[in-house]
């Protein structure tokens, strides 16, 4: 069989990666790729977003599935452009990633499913939406309604940085193009956050363990939102009760509710949730597999996710018999020194050779140079993975190995699973 990946992360990386051992894989491509994926597969110099381009790169290398990694792409109609093509894909359809391409459509979905929420409202006049923060002082969150690259949530301590975010995606600077037009306000929870994946062909539900990551950019959660600095997989201290009330309540519930207004949900579904003193809160929907959760997930897939895959974009997940290791796996994201904000490029990667050979190094930001070097060419760079029977463990080991990797202004979050921080790990 011969399998497309769609994407230039990490992500896809961890994809291509888990993808490359299976019996059933005849040639691995990836578009477009990074240095890692170069190293297992065959880059394609497609733009992820470029849907025609990816549809003529699937006809002309006789591609039997494509995995969809990026939310762009899905929410541009590619699984759709796909199917007309008579092509396999992986993915969402546009109607289907629209739970999270808008905001606004994912916070109706969950009104209707009865699923607890923050509290919010949505607005694409500038003017209301300032007066409507300017009536509800205090912290609040200010979200582009589309997508913003995981970067169009603004998490705000003041009124007056309620209002700056408003204005920097509805005013003239428009920060964030049409994504943020329409913005949604909510309430501020506080809590520990958690990240909830599954596997879906629109009608079977199979849950993968949960996860949790660091949006901010600096140590103790400070600095400004990214893309995702670090994760880890399983949280010790999620119970039982919890995780299977989420799955039913939550995943499942979705997927049912887009499945009866007819945007069948197949793929991987991602909410994102607080758990506060009040209980569970959704914060969110994903129709993608996280960055960096993704890291850290399928290194602890026992089971071939191409036959996961395949089976979710034709109808048989139920078939599948999908197995989870019970070590736990540590994933720190080692970036470029002021990501998110105004970084240098075009650094040699020094000490991915000197890794020890059961630890994962997952690109994104990465280039082949002409000298056989790996060289910076993004914000985050890579992702290293060490997996363990303890998170203790685990972290030890995936720092050890992030102390070895070095290049110019090179810069990563210490404190990823610490156990020091209550609200991550007990």
């Amino acid at each position: 069989m011969n399998v497309l990946v769609v994407g230039s992360g990490a992500r896809e990386h961890t994809i291509a990666w888990k993808l490359r051992p299976s019996p059933r894989l005849t040639d691995l491509f990836v578009a477009p790729g990074n240095a890692g994926t170069g190293q297992i597969a065959a880059n394609l110099d497609i733009k992820a977003a470029d849907v025609e381009g990816i549809a003529a790169a699937a006809k002309k290398h006789r591609i039997d599935l494509v995995v969809v990694g990026p939310e762009d792409p899905l929410s541009r109609g590619l699984v759709d452009r796909l199917t007309a093509d008579g092509i396999a894909a992986f993915g969402p359809t546009k109607a289907a990633a629209r739970i999270e391409s808008s905001k606004a459509f994912a916070k109706e979905l969950m009104g209707r499913c009865g699923m607890p929420t923050a509290a919010s409202a949505t607005f694409d006049n500038r003017t209301d939406a300032r007066n409507y923060v300017q009536a509800n002082p205090g912290p609040i969150v200010v979200k582009a309604d589309g997508l913003a690259a995981g970067k169009g949530v603004f998490v705000c301590d003041t009124t007056e940085e309620a209002l700056a975010a408003v204005d920097a995606m509805m005013g003239a600077e428009a920060a964030f193009g049409e994504s943020g037009r329409t913005v949604v306000i909510e309430e501020r929870l506080s809590g520990r956050e958690v990240s909830a994946h599954a596997f879906s062909d629109g009608t079977t539900v199979a849950p993968m363990p949960f996860a949790c990551d660091y949006k901010r950019a600096r140590d103790g959660d400070e600095g400004p939102n990214t893309g995702g600095m670090g994760s880890y997989s399983p949280p010790s201290w999620l119970d039982e009760a919890l995780e299977l009330y989420i799955n039913e309540q939550v995943t499942e519930a979705a997927i049912a509710a887009m499945r009866d207004e007819g945007s069948p949900y197949a793929g991987v579904l991602f909410p994102g949730l607080m758990l506060t003193d009040a209980g569970a809160r959704v914060l969110e929907f994903n129709c993608r597999l996280g960055d960096p959760e993704a890291q850290v997930l399928l290194p602890r897939l026992q089971s071939d996710l191409l036959d996961i895959c395949w089976a979710a974009a034709n109808g048989t997940l139920s078939e599948c018999d999908i197995r989870w290791s019970t070590e736990a796996a540590v994933g720190v994201v080692v970036a470029s020194g002021g990501y998110p904000d105004d970084y240098q490029t075009g650094y040699e990667i020094a000490g991915l050779g000197t890794l020890d050979e059961d630890v994962h190094v997952f690109h994104a930001g990465t280039v082949a140079g002409d000298d056989g070097a790996v060289l910076t060419s993004g914000g985050r760079v890579l992702t290293v993975v060490a997996m363990a029977p303890t998170l203790t463990a685990a972290r030890a080991k995936a720092y050890s190995n992030v102390q070895r990797i070095h290049f110019t202004n090179v810069y990563y979050r210490r404190d990823i699973a610490a156990p020091a921080q209550d609200a991550r790990v007990d």
